[in-house]
This record gives structure tokens, C-alpha cells and sequence, in this order.
């Protein structure tokens, strides 16, 4: 009896261990069927582009700010109260419109005044002349000296009342036309600070209106003086061609859209910002339509040369854990490889390089994230957008329907 208890335990674990070995038995020819299914499939098939060396621009993106081409802010120059505002605020004005009009009844009565002050001091001056002649015929004749002295010092007091008289004279034609402000130059106005019957004082704080002048306008633009010094480095080299004072510059708008009109260069500071590390770029572009406003954000793309080399768009590359520039390309044996470049620069919406490629080399542009290097791959040219999109890929050819078995 009690052999019979260790009899039926040992029986069950024989049967266990005899159904685990035909489950791993029947789990390695899964494994093996799915490694040759692996083994039979197709190559992955991947878009590809052709390298062809070319001279391609050099740009740069840089970020700005809209600036008015001309800004002025409207003060009065004399004291009174509004009487008229004649501009429609937010509106066009030409060179010499009247935008505002002070009360000018105080400065018509000080001109009249300085005529009639004016005139005054002219009719001094024949007699004091008279005077001073005869004396000067008598000096030697009766006259004394002294006579003679106090007739030219009369004479030269009555001219000089006279010059006095007319720069008072002046000064009030002055400030009677300073009553009508008018526009400096060609511009479209602000929101107007004061209304009729305001009172006014020459050169407060607070400006009337401003004008802004916006067709031309400016954009001025920020680079960092690494970027400075590379480009004179690459000038010098011989490697960049063209003349960057004379570079095109075109903008992408706040919407993303291209802006129509090409800029060019007006100024470069010359000297690089202590805090930022930065220097400023002044553009100017011609804004007929008004579609960039002062104080607008804007990214400028700027040519700054061209040089030798090869465009990898920049949707087919990627950047490693060093910030190095890496892509793919189809090798020997249509198998993926990755190439890293050390040097590149900006051309547009790719990067230019000239080393580790040569022409011929097939670049993946599409589904190379998925693939390792190495896979077996089947390329088809693709052709791409301005922005590097795949916009074509020739149809493959219809794989042919098995023949039915009998």
C-alpha cells in the first residue's frame, strides 16, 4: 500500500513532461516556418533621388522685424486750440496736406503788429540819413566832431531797428504758418491724440498723430556673428561665389506664405551685440499693396553666395546624438547604408554638402525611417516639391497572377 502512493505522482509527471516537449517541439517548426516566410519576402521598395553635383546658393534664414522705410511723429510748434482735424485717421497723406489747424487769430494780430513796427522803424531811417549827411558835409566846416559821431550812431540805431523789425516781422509769418501742421512726407497716418477744441502747446510730450511712410519698407533682420564669421571664412577660401552686399532676400509672411517682392540688402551694422552675441541687418523691399505693417515677425531667406555641391532635402536627413548631419542611401546590393556629413550648409530647403557623396548615389527620401542599414531594399526614382516632398513615383510593374493549380 504505500508503494502505491508515490506511483500515480510520478505517473503524472512523466505526461507532463512528454506534453511540454511536443508543445516546443510544434513551437520550433512555428518559428522556423516564420523565419523562412521572412526569408521569402520582397525587398522593401523605397523612393529614391540621383545625386548630381551642381552649383547651388548658400542661404540663411534669419528672423526679423517689419520697421517704417520713414516715422514721424506729429507735434504741434505752437501754443492754441484745434479747430480742424482734416485727415481721416488710418488714412493715406501726401507730402504737404494739412492734418491739423490752430486757431491763428493771436498770430494774425502779432504779424500785424511787426508790420506796423516795421514801418515804423523805415521812417526813422531817411531822417537820421539826412542828418548824417549834412554833418558829414559840415565836419570840417563848423561842425564839430562830436556832432558828426552822435548823426552816424543815430543813422546805424535807425538800420538797426529796422533789421529788428523785420526778423520780428518774419518770426511772426513763422508761427502763423506753424497753425497749419501739415504732412512732412508721403505716409499713412495714425489715430489721431487729440480733438477739435483740445488745447495744444509747442512740443508737448504727447504727439498729435504719427506717419508712417511703409512703401518702402524696412525689415531688419538678426544673424548671429558665428555665422558672420564663417561666411568671410568661406569668401576667403574661394569656395563661396558672389557678392553678399548684393544678395536676395525674400520673406516668408507670419501665415507661412512667400511674400512676392525680392528685398535687398540697405545696411549691415558693424558691430556684434555684447548681450546676444548678434549683429542687425537691414533690409528694404517695396510694398505697394501695404501687406507688411510695422512691427510684423517675419523669417527672411537670404542667398548670401553659391557653392559646388549636392542638395539633400531636408525631409530626407536626420541629425544624430552629436547634432551631425546622417541619410541613407541605397549601396552596393541595393542595401541601405548611412553616410554622415560633418560640413554642410543651407541651401533653401536642403543641405548643400561636398564630401562622403559622388555623383550617382541614390538617396532614400521616403520610408527610410523603418529601415536599417544593411536591409535589402528595392529603389524607384522619385521626383520631389519645392519642399521636398514626393510628388511622383513611377507605377511599379503589375506582378503577374500565379497560374491556378489543376
Amino acid at each position: 500500500m504505500k508503494k502505491s502512493r508515490y506511483v500515480l505522482p510520478l505517473v503524472l509527471t512523466l505526461a507532463i513532461a512528454g506534453c511540454s516537449e511536443q508543445s516546443n517541439s510544434q513551437g520550433g517548426g512555428t518559428a522556423a516556418g516564420e523565419q523562412a516566410g521572412a526569408q521569402q519576402r520582397p525587398p522593401a521598395k523605397v523612393s529614391v533621388i540621383t545625386m548630381k553635383q551642381a552649383e547651388q546658393p548658400v542661404t540663411r534664414v534669419l528672423p526679423g522685424r517689419a520697421v517704417a522705410y520713414q516715422k514721424a511723429e506729429i507735434r504741434p510748434r505752437v501754443n492754441g486750440l484745434i479747430e480742424q482735424i482734416t485727415f481721416k485717421e488710418g488714412s493715406e497723406v501726401k507730402v504737404g496736406d494739412l492734418l491739423y489747424k490752430i486757431g491763428d487769430d493771436t498770430y494774425n494780430a502779432a504779424l500785424a503788429e511787426a508790420k506796423a513796427a516795421l514801418a515804423k522803424a523805415e521812417a526813422s531811417v531817411p531822417s537820421a540819413q539826412a542828418n548824417f549827411d549834412r554833418y558829414q558835409r559840415l565836419v570840417n566846416s563848423g561842425a564839430t566832431q562830436i556832432e558828426y559821431e552822435n548823426a552816424r550812431v543815430t543813422l546805424l540805431q535807425a538800420q538797426a531797428d529796422v533789421a529788428q523789425a523785420k526778423a520780428a516781422l518774419q518770426s511772426a509769418e513763422i508761427n502763423l504758418g506753424y497753425t497749419e501742421i501739415r504732412a512732412p512726407f508721403d505716409g499713412i497716418t495714425s489715430i489721431s491724440n487729440v480733438s477739435i477744441g483740445n488745447i495744444v502747446t509747442a512740443n508737448q510730450t504727447t504727439a498729435l498723430t504719427t506717419l508712417r511712410k511703409i512703401d518702402p519698407i524696412y525689415v531688419d533682420l538678426t544673424d548671429s556673428s558665428a555665422n558672420l564669421l564663417e561666411l568671410r571664412s568661406a569668401i576667403a577660401a574661394g569656395r563661396l561665389k558672389g557678392n553678399p552686399t548684393q544678395a536676395d532676400i525674400r520673406l516668408t509672411l507670419e501665415d507661412g506664405m512667400k511674400y512676392n517682392k525680392t528685398g535687398k540688402l540697405d545696411m549691415a551694422e558693424m558691430a556684434v551685440s555684447e548681450t546676444t552675441g548678434t549683429y542687425q541687418i537691414r533690409a528694404v523691399f517695396d510694398n505697394p499693396e501695404n501687406i507688411i505693417l510695422p512691427g510684423t515677425y517675419l523669417r527672411a531667406t537670404v542667398t548670401v553666395g553659391y557653392e559646388n555641391g549636392f542638395l539633400i532635402p531636408q525631409r530626407a536627413a536626420t541629425r544624430n546624438a552629436n547634432g551631425t548631419l546622417t541619410a541613407k542611401f541605397v549601396g552596393a546590393e541595393n542595401k541601405v547604408q548611412s553616410r554622415t556629413f560633418e560640413h554642410t550648409q543651407l541651401s533653401g530647403n536642403s543641405w548643400l554638402v561636398t564630401e562622403n557623396i559622388k555623383d550617382g548615389d541614390k538617396l532614400i527620401v521616403d520610408g527610410f525611417q523603418w529601415i536599417a542599414d544593411g536591409a535589402p531594399v528595392a529603389p524607384v526614382d522619385a521626383t520631389l516639391d519645392e519642399n521636398g516632398f514626393v510628388v511622383e513615383t513611377p507605377a511599379a510593374a503589375p506582378q503577374e497572377t500565379p497560374a491556378a493549380k489543376p
